[in-house]
């Protein structure tokens, strides 16, 4: 994939890093000179020091043969200048860091990918971990549904059970879905079926329509009953 990153900031560097590790031709346009020659030392990617913010930045990164281009900078109005800009190249997938959520309508309007405030996101997620331990990681779907993984203890309600004995207990409802089951000493993740058998230590993949609630992850072994939401 021949990809532009505009922006080599904290989300843009680890984003290069990614990029650049799995093989992709990746083009960062970055506009500190002290910044643009630590990515182009440190990362196998042609590194621009110019503005993102003008048709011919885009034209010398290579738009009119790129696949997606990703605006990371710290300012909304470089961004959308940017996306408005790469919509003329035709890119095929352009994708924006919002920073305020006011602008969001903005982004969306003009056909953007978004990810919304991801500092914000990041203080979630680590307010989780502290909040949620029993949490290992989530990703949350609309308004309340959530993927979370967690793992079951030696005395939950659900361990030593199949599924559909879980089910006809009523330990899991309609609005719950175990999706996969990694387990020690398995070389991939298990799809679990109605006669799936739940063990202890099993780190489940679960969705629940109505997100991760201390009466499920209490079916999983762990009692947060006492915790803030």
């Amino acid at each position: 994939m021949y990809l532009i990153i505009v922006g080599a900031g904290d989300i843009g560097t680890p984003l290069i890093d990614i990029a650049t590790r799995s093989g992709n031709e990746v083009v960062v346009i970055e506009r500190e000179p002290q910044k643009a020659d630590e990515i182009a030392s440190a990362y196998d990617c042609l590194v621009l020091n110019t503005d993102a913010t003008t048709k011919e930045a885009l034209e010398e990164a290579g738009a009119t043969r790129a696949d997606a281009i990703i605006s990371t900078t710290d300012q909304d109005a470089t961004n959308v200048m940017v996306c408005l800009l790469a919509e003329e190249f035709d890119i095929p997938v352009v994708t924006s860091v919002v920073h305020n959520p006011e602008h969001m309508a903005l982004f969306r309007q003009i056909g953007v990918n978004t990810i919304e405030n991801p500092q914000q996101l990041i203080a979630g997620y680590l307010y989780r971990a502290v909040a949620r331990p029993a949490i290992v990681d989530y990703m949350r779907i609309g308004d309340s549904a959530e993927v979370f993984e967690i793992t079951v203890t030696d005395d939950a309600p659900i361990a030593g059970k199949t599924l559909d004995a879980a089910g006809e207990a009523g330990l899991l409802s309609d609005d719950v879905l175990i999706v996969a089951i990694e387990r020690e000493g398995e070389d991939k993740p298990l799809t679990p079926r109605g006669q799936t058998r739940i063990e202890p230590e099993d780190l489940l993949t679960v969705y629940s329509a109505v997100g991760a609630t201390p009466a499920l992850t209490d079916i999983f072994g762990h009692d947060e009953d006492h915790i803030a939401q």
